[in-house]
């Protein structure tokens, strides 16, 4: 028995998007973007600072990371907590040895219960960006829109005292968005996110409340991706990391389009003393490309795009 022809029927298939978030765009037919200096290559670079609770409750669901064995999981909680007390200083110590700055993702409940981190951070002028309240404050289909709305709102409040600038920028705890968060976000301020991975450039987001920019953190070359899910060594992670660099460098050049690089890291994970020298590597091959490199904050980089 076939299908009723109404099953058939959508109201929005056509060429392009079935829906109004963003226009259709491939990448190859965009206008090119310049970046500053003529430089083909933008380097983005995120350190995420999350606070993973003890008891996490689960609602909507629980993030990558998150406590997994019967309470208390104290052998994955002081894991995540290590990241916050020994390895963001190893990494923070690296991206200045070799020149090379950074923003810091930050939750907003990690902000109250670290205000020595965030004195060195205010201190370095990294860009904050608005990382939810904590890992297990996830946005969800359930979740009614005035409980993610204070949510969003209690976050920045944490976070402002931290920062000589409004914060502009939001990375949703495990990337996970309602229907409503666009719009949320807008109204709360927010003019770029980091959530939707689906492109390599910056890219025009509606909301009902204004415009958006989507700023893709890429999950294909975060640490905690390759090295804790696909298992990569981490000489691997490195390799992989360089590659990347060389081959948007050759295409940006080639094509006269500039690129953008990402690298999404996380202190727990990168910040372990057998993996620092990894990173360091990494660092020291973007260093030495400076001049065919623009690294630069995120606003920065939504800024120059636009």
């Amino acid at each position: 028995m076939s299908l009723d022809r109404s099953h058939l029927e959508y109201p929005r298939m056509r060429h392009g998007m079935d829906h109004e978030r963003y226009d259709w765009s491939m990448l190859a037919q965009r206008p090119a973007v310049r970046w500053p200096g003529d430089k083909p290559l933008a380097l983005w670079i995120n350190l995420s600072l999350e606070h993973f609770p003890l008891d996490p409750k689960g609602e909507g669901f629980k993030p990558h990371g998150s406590m997994v064995m019967p309470y208390p999981d104290l052998r994955h909680y002081t894991l995540r907590d290590y990241g916050n007390r020994v390895g963001v200083f190893r990494v923070l110590d690296a991206l200045e040895r070799h020149g090379l700055q950074a923003s810091v993702a930050v939750n907003g409940e990690l902000a109250q219960r670290h205000p020595a981190l965030l004195r060195r951070l205010k201190a370095r002028a990294a860009e904050l960006v608005a990382h939810g309240w904590n890992m297990d404050s996830v946005h969800h289909g359930g979740l009614a829109p005035e409980r993610e709305a204070e949510c969003i709102a209690r976050t920045l409040e944490a976070l402002a005292p931290w920062s000589d600038a409004p914060i502009r920028g939001w990375l949703s705890p495990a990337r996970s968005q309602s229907e409503n968060t666009p719009e949320l976000l807008r109204q709360a301020g927010i003019e770029w996110f980091g959530d939707w991975i689906n492109d390599e450039l910056p890219y025009a987001f509606s909301t009902a409340h204004g415009p958006l920019t989507a700023l893709p953190l890429s999950m294909e070359l975060e640490d905690r991706f390759i090295v804790g899910e696909n298992l990569h060594a981490e000489s691997e992670y490195a390799d992989q990391v360089i590659d990347a660099c060389e081959f948007l460098l050759e295409e940006a050049q080639r094509s006269g389009q500039g690129r953008l690089l990402v690298l999404s890291l996380h202190p727990w994970v990168m910040g372990q003393p057998h993996r620092i020298g990894h990173l360091e590597r990494v660092f020291a091959h973007l260093a030495g490309r400076a001049a065919l490199l623009w690294n630069a904050a995120p606003s920065q980089i939504v800024a120059a795009a636009r």
